[in-house]
């Protein structure tokens, strides 16, 4: 069962932290694991390699956060979360470093910067609130499955607003109300989400 979108990163810390409730462990997994591998996956690993460092992270940050290693009065837990995930991605690339020089292969590879890491993430991190946001709408039981059709059509595959009318048995007017009505809900789903998420 998916966790509630608008509970925030500091209930899920102080869960995770105070009890080791493991509904907040899953929220705070299902929030930050698929961010962690797609940017593994920006940043050049394999899947392989980026489901792996995702998974070593995450268990840091359990760890981490049952044992109090993490400390909210020194910074967020975004960048401690990147400061970990960018260690786990150089501790790889050294053990591949060691393999490849005993084997006589040139191991010289570029490690990410700090830099490049939040730029990844952020990217990721928009995209999955936008995901989460628009998987929140479809199961708006106040929204007709039309509707959502509709704004999809025209927005995410660019569809012509007449394409999409003919394509739904609908008027044009229809299609573009849709998209305003859509529109409106997603951006307010969108703010509550990264207000949520961003509450640590």
């Amino acid at each position: 069962m998916k966790y509630d979108l608008s509970v925030t990163t500091s209930a899920l810390l102080e869960g995770l932290c105070n009890s080791g409730d493991e509904a907040a462990w899953r929220g705070l997994d299902e929030r930050y694991r698929p961010i962690l591998i797609a940017s593994g996956r920006r940043l050049g690993l394999s899947e392989a390699d980026a489901v792996d460092v995702a998974q070593e992270t995450m268990l840091r940050v359990l760890e981490g956060c049952r044992d109090g290693a993490y400390d909210r009065s020194k910074g967020r837990l975004r960048s401690w979360i990147l400061t970990i995930a960018r260690h786990r991605i150089i501790d790889l690339h050294r053990r591949r470093d060691v393999r490849k020089e005993a084997a006589g292969v040139s191991a010289v590879v570029e490690l990410p910067d700090e830099g490049s890491i939040e730029t990844c993430w952020s990217a990721e991190e928009r995209a999955a609130i936008l995901r989460e946001a628009l998987d929140a709408l479809r199961s708006d039981s106040n929204l007709a499955t039309d509707t959502i059709e509709a704004f999809e059509l025209q927005v995410l595959h660019n569809r012509g607003a007449h394409q999409v009318a003919e394509h739904l048995g609908c008027t044009v007017n229809d299609v573009y109300l849709a998209k305003s009505r859509v529109t409106r809900r997603l951006k307010a789903m969108v703010e509550t989400i990264e207000t949520a998420w961003n509450d640590d």
